[in-house]
């Protein structure tokens, strides 16, 4: 079994909580592409609906990745199938979807008939769905073809049948019938208003939309929020509709509230705070494993990207560990949530400290250059007070342009954990046997931990172990790691852990053996000193075999303590096992040959007499049949008699009872056709004689 070394474990454990110390949040990157290309490309490229196909091409679309080809060869018949029959509202959507991507070669008085069915749908429509998937399908014929005629006679009508559905809190119902409310229908329901507003022949009466405003401030007063300032929404309908996801309830409302403020000629006043944490909790989530929600992430975040209320603005750092040793840069990127370029900014360090001191910057005001060619600000050196250790860099991003100022959402100061590493000096170790009375050294060696130096000492039980070191950081100050371990294990495999502590300026540890002999089970012998000393931010972490201590216990008392058994590998047991000698039981003493031979002449003198009988009697074949049917019938009936005999005599030889079975069992079907039909000839011949 392959073992992890202490502080190898230790620095596994701390670099975890690293990562959840605080969230990072990266913009969309080329391992969402490589997601995407694994997910919804195989190497058969049909999908099972058109929902599939357009939620491929739309991500596929948005990330800049070229798969329309193999989409398009099955997408497009589906398309012209559904478009030209009486398909559900839903599939006549979808196709209507694809059909933007891709670009299929639909006849316009397809669209034309698709358009009419669908105002008249309008007309009639009683639920939210049949509503946004009718309302949603003109709208992408209206894009596809402007000599199509899709605009409503009466959105007013329109516009008040949906706002007829929604609640006080800003939610909305799926239907009139229903009283349950849900944040996901609200998505749905101010997209589709937004389309109404775009399908209009006429204005749409401001104070409607004001009210649709005023729902859609009154929506966000219900959004929930995470400690680190992401926000989200969340479904609490269930009952009669599948449940939706916090992701897709998220993605939702965004797609309604960025599409409603883009149908509308004035600008919905949301604070910016929530727009950027609605895109935090999407980046959040990170790459998705399911093809559904990466459609969603992407789907809400390109909505985002180009919305007229606030665009969300990413900062984020390629790297949180830096190394003094390499002389690592400092580096932050700002772009959009989908990783687009941002507007003319500066990025600026407001202050710096250190965990252990929140009061105290180490770093104030200090603004970042920007490298043009990487697109990255830089800060090119840590000033020399910024030594190793976590701290945490608060950062604002500076928009250069008023106009940037209006439309993105920056955030405002940016706390981000930063961890700075470095070679620790370890110095002026020394290991000392010394006298319990009078504490005076008896044996005193000095080791050089950086290097293979080795000590052998002896001790009884009536002295003490001492061993200090020093840690000086890359800067010179005095290092405390977080975890320093002294281990003596015995020649058995037993060991002891201690803790070495801290005083002042360098770490001590004394092992007073008279109080350790119980907790060392009075074992005499030799025992191997290692020490560990393991953090984070130590380079050069280390575990080290110091050398050996020969130690000399008085006899253990009876009432002792004993060592517990030695560690058993758990994998020993699929090791090769002992092997096992077994002596058989000798045989029974069998009858003499002679008398097994006799034995077996009389158990076939009865077959002897029946083919003695056979010859004495003679064969009669008077009433075999004559005609060719039935005396194939009958020569099958009688070989199949014989394939039966013979193959009691296979399973006496070497077939298995189950295999004799199954065998028998088709056999006998087929005697039992064959002998029928013989024996209906016979009677059937049998019965013409007598009545002659």
């Amino acid at each position: 079994m392959a073992k992890i070394s202490v502080p190898h474990f230790l620095l596994l454990l701390l670099s975890f909580s690293i990562c959840i110390a605080a969230k990072i949040y990266q913009p969309i990157s080329d391992s969402h592409r490589s997601l995407a290309s694994d997910l919804f490309t195989s190497t058969d490229p049909s999908y099972p609906s058109l929902e599939a196909a357009y939620e491929a091409l739309r991500v596929f679309e948005v990330l800049g990745i070229e798969k329309k080809t193999h989409v398009s060869t099955t997408s497009c018949p589906k398309v012209l199938e559904n478009l030209g029959s009486s398909s559900p509202l839903k599939d006549l959507y979808y196709a209507l979807k694809v059909n933007g991507i891709l670009k299929c070669k639909v006849d316009a008085k397809v669209l034309k008939g698709v358009a009419s069915r669908l105002k008249a749908t309008v007309k009639d429509a009683s639920t939210l769905l049949d509503i946004y998937y009718s309302i949603g399908s003109l709208v992408l014929i209206k894009n596809q073809d402007s000599n199509v005629d899709v605009l409503l006679a009466d959105a007013d009508g329109t516009f008040h049948s949906i706002k007829a559905l929604s609640q006080s809190d800003g939610r909305w119902r799926y239907s009139s019938d229903n009283p349950k409310s849900s944040t996901y229908a609200a998505g749905l329901a101010l997209e589709a208003l937004a389309g109404v507003i775009s399908l209009a022949s006429s204005e749409i009466d401001q104070s409607k939309v004001n009210t649709v405003k005023n729902d859609i401030s009154k929506l966000f007063d219900t959004i929930e929020k995470y400690d680190d300032g992401t926000f989200y929404f969340d479904e609490k309908f269930v009952d009669g509709h599948e449940h939706q996801g916090t992701l897709s309830t998220t993605s939702s409302v965004v797609r309604g509230v960025t599409a409603f403020a883009a149908a509308i000629a004035g600008k919905i006043n949301l604070p910016r705070e929530k727009i950027l944490g609605l895109a935090k909790f999407i980046l959040g989530i990170g790459i998705p494993g399911d093809a559904k929600d990466l459609f969603n992430q992407v789907e809400s975040l390109a909505f985002l990207e180009s919305n007229r209320i606030s665009i969300p603005l990413i900062l984020s750092l390629p790297e949180t560990v830096y190394s003094l040793t390499k002389k690592d840069q400092l580096k932050v990127r700002v772009t959009t949530a989908l990783g687009s370029t941002a507007p003319p900014l500066t990025v600026k360090l407001v202050r710096a400290f250190s965990t252990g001191a929140k009061d105290s910057a180490i770093i104030e005001s200090k603004e970042l250059q920007y490298d043009q060619k990487s697109g990255l600000h830089v800060l090119d050196i840590f000033p020399k007070n910024v030594d190793v250790g976590a701290y945490v860099f608060v950062f604002e991003i500076v928009l250069l342009d008023s106009d940037s100022k209006k439309d993105y959402a920056t955030g405002g100061q940016i706390h981000v954990p930063i961890y700075v590493t470095g070679i620790i000096e370890v110095s002026n170790a020394e290991i000392a046997i010394l006298d319990s009375d009078l504490g005076s050294v008896e044996t005193r060696k000095t080791l050089d931990l950086a290097g293979n130096d080795v000590v052998s000492l002896s001790a009884n039980h009536l002295q003490k172990l001492r061993f200090s070191f020093q840690l000086t950081t890359p800067h010179g100050h005095v290092f405390k790691p977080h975890q320093a371990f002294l281990k003596l294990r015995h020649e058995t495999e037993v060991e002891h852990i201690f803790v070495v502590g801290n005083t002042n300026k360098k770490f001590e540890i004394v092992l007073d053996f008279l109080g350790l002999v119980e907790k060392l089970f009075y074992l005499s012998g030799k025992y191997d000193i290692e020490l560990t000393v393991g953090d984070a931010v130590m380079e050069n972490s280390f575990l080290r075999l110091l050398g050996h201590v020969e130690l000399d216990f008085p006899e253990a008392p009876e009432k002792a303590s004993r060592p517990p058994p030695p560690a058993v590998d758990p994998y020993s047991r699929y090791g090769p096992k002992a092997e096992i000698a077994h002596i058989f039981r000798v045989p029974e003493k069998r009858p003499p040959q002679n008398l097994s031979l006799v034995f077996l002449g009389l158990i076939l003198l009865p077959f002897v007499g029946f083919l003695i009988g056979l010859l004495r009697l003679g064969v009669n074949l008077k009433n075999f049949p004559s005609s060719t049917v039935p005396a194939t019938f009958a020569i099958l009936f009688q070989l199949g008699i014989g394939a039966v005999l013979l193959l009691y005599v296979l399973f006496w030889l070497k077939l298995d009872l189950f295999t004799t079975l199954k065998t028998l069992g088709f056999l006998g079907a087929f005697l039992l056709f064959v002998g029928h039909s013989t024996l209906s000839h016979l009677a059937s011949t049998s019965a013409k004689l007598k009545s002659a």
